[in-house]
């Protein structure tokens, strides 16, 4: 097996856990009960396992991954002429334009699916809770700190798109009004600067046991990322309500103003850092590739089986398998590589996007022009597709030359070969597994080393690490080609080195394409309903920085007696809709 697949152990103890709570009260007639059983850390393990089951509905493009990306600056999904391809009564064109609405099936997949994993997350505390006599107190506390930072990522997600959700820490039945913004912010910071400390650090020794699960370093990085985008979330030192969190960490700054989110989020940062659990892989793709669980730089993955069974969690929708590289490859290349799954021939990058990026950079397309035919790996794909040999150019179903391209002729009415396709994960040559074997990466070191220069731009207190070998390693590394990398970056990027913040926001963009943060990223810069900086926004309302809660969630809440309307009430700028 290429990894510990923790993930997978689920199977194997989900029948015997399901029924824990009526096991509490049987008597023992020669089987394990629960309280013996958890005496076992290794069942613990698998007990706490079951919880990351509904992570691999993240990366779908019918999800919280899809949304993200299509709204934001680095993806498009145009439809393509002859035939219509992904027509979707314009399903994904309303995602590109800005102009979605509460019938969009990706809000409802997110809603369901992050809801799902969180209650899950708070049963499992719930049986904890019933055995903390029979564990260890070390152990307890461990092990509730994991459920509580996965059941915050779960929340986060959820959060991160809709603002106002129905948060909850504890496993019971009850419907109160949805939670605003400020106090959903509040509640993820409380909850993780208590748990971080009780999470396993990562070291060398200990990388492949805590592979694909939330540690000390994922929670310190989310915690970040949170404070890093308070402003965007809506808050101020005058309403968010934490802890006195000092008790957990050293670093931890009372918000007395709005500069200390940014001093906290470099405080968080530099607990990551500071662990010495993580560097920076000098191979860009090293992150990315088939093979990448030994990346000392991703932080939080989710495990991918290409060859596990194929689940729709909705019938012809989302989808448990990274199909990043099906999604965006041109049809062609099932040819040249011998792929068992023919590629869709989906989503591209925004012609301006690609223009953000130096021709040499190896993040970009290159500038060798010889698209299957290139030396070098480069992270989109542009140029002409050739056969498995190298030799003959491909055509497509058209009879046309498949040759991809960086324009995009129209968003309603592209060609097969508009839009540079996605390339930095390492495609499967071999035709050894069906789907992506790639683990999709969820959270990089790299993206702490940003947050904190970015957090200190901004007003945060600290030391910058702009000179630490890891910062200059994550820089020349994208001119690796070249004879002088760090002078090849300087040269093509000097606002960047200047720690411009418009600079800043465009090298986020090259160096974490496709990686869930873009949105956001857009959002706290303020650009994200800028049609000068998003190609093809039509629709600029402030409001839509929150999608609409889905009408099947408003439809089916409970009404309030005293008032006879729904306790959930939609989002604003959408009850029109």
């Amino acid at each position: 097996m290429k990894k510990i697949l923790y993930i997978l152990a689920i199977a194997m103890i989900l029948p015997f856990f399901s029924s824990c709570e009526g096991m509490l009260e049987e008597q023992n007639y020669g089987n394990p009960t629960v309280d013996s059983m958890m005496g076992n850390e290794e069942n613990i393990v698998l007990l706490v396992g079951q919880a990351y089951a509904e992570l691999k509905w993240v990366h779908d493009h019918w999800g919280y991954w899809g949304v993200n990306s299509l709204t934001s600056d680095e993806c498009l999904c145009p439809i393509r002429m002859p035939g219509e391809h992904w027509k979707d009564s314009y399903y994904w064109t309303r995602l590109n334009n800005h102009n979605w609405n509460w019938m969009g099936d990706a809000f409802k997949n997110i809603w369901n699916t992050t809801i799902s994993g969180a209650v899950l997350c708070n049963k499992l505390l719930s049986t904890l809770a019933d055995a903390e006599d029979a564990m260890d107190p070390r152990l307890y506390a461990q092990y509730v700190g994991e459920l509580e930072v996965l059941r915050s990522y779960y929340y986060f997600l959820l959060f991160d798109c809709f603002g106002r959700i129905p948060y909850l820490e504890e496993f019971v039945d009850k419907t109160e009004p949805l939670m605003e913004p400020v106090d959903v912010w509040s509640n993820l910071v409380n909850c993780l600067e208590r748990n971080a400390p009780n999470m396993p650090q990562v070291t060398d020794a200990t990388r492949a046991t805590n592979y694909g699960r939330v540690t000390q370093g994922f929670a310190y990085s989310l915690l970040a990322r949170l404070y890093l985008n308070a402003e965007s979330y809506g808050c101020t030192a005058a309403n968010v309500n934490l802890n006195d969190n000092k008790q957990y960490r050293d670093s931890y700054k009372n918000v007395g103003s709005e500069s200390d989110f940014y001093t906290n989020a470099v405080g968080c940062c530099d607990m990551v850092i500071n662990s010495g659990s993580y560097g920076i892989e000098s191979d860009y793709f090293a992150n990315f590739k088939i093979h990448n669980e030994n990346s000392r730089e991703n932080i939080f993955v989710i495990v991918e089986d290409g060859n596990a069974d194929f689940d729709l969690r909705y019938n012809g929708s989302m989808s448990n398998k990274l199909r990043m590289v099906h999604l965006s490859l041109h049809y062609c290349h099932q040819q040249t590589f011998n792929m068992i799954e023919k590629p869709w021939n989906g989503f591209c990058a925004r012609p301006t996007f690609i223009d953000r990026y130096a021709a040499r950079d190896v993040r970009g397309p290159g500038n060798e022009g010889l698209g299957t035919r290139n030396t070098k790996q480069w992270g989109w794909f542009i140029g002409p597709i050739y056969d498995a040999k190298g030799e003959n150019l491909l055509q497509d179903e058209n009879k046309e030359d498949a040759i991809v391209r960086k324009e995009v002729e129209d968003l309603n009415a592209a060609f097969w070969g508009d839009g540079a396709r996605m390339y930095k994960y390492e495609v499967d040559k071999a035709a050894s597994t069906a789907w992506a074997e790639n683990d999709f990466v969820l959270m990089r070191y790299a993206d702490v080393l940003w947050m904190k220069e970015e957090a200190i731009v901004r007003g945060g207190a600290g030391a910058s690490g702009a000179n630490s070998t890891d910062f200059k390693t994550m820089l020349k590394r994208a001119f690796a080609y070249e004879s002088d990398p760090e002078g090849a970056y300087a040269a093509a990027y000097p606002e960047t080195m200047a720690f411009d913040l418009d600079a800043i926001c465009d090298e986020r963009g090259r160096e974490f394409a496709w990686e869930c943060v873009r949105r956001r990223d857009l959002i706290r810069f303020g650009k994200f309903n800028d049609p000068k900086y998003v190609e093809y926004v039509t629709a600029t309302q402030d409001y839509r920085k929150w999608f609409p809660i889905p009408y099947s969630v408003i439809e089916k809440s409970k009404i309030d007696e005293a008032t006879g309307k729904r306790i959930w009430t939609q989002n604003e700028g959408y009850d029109d809709l």
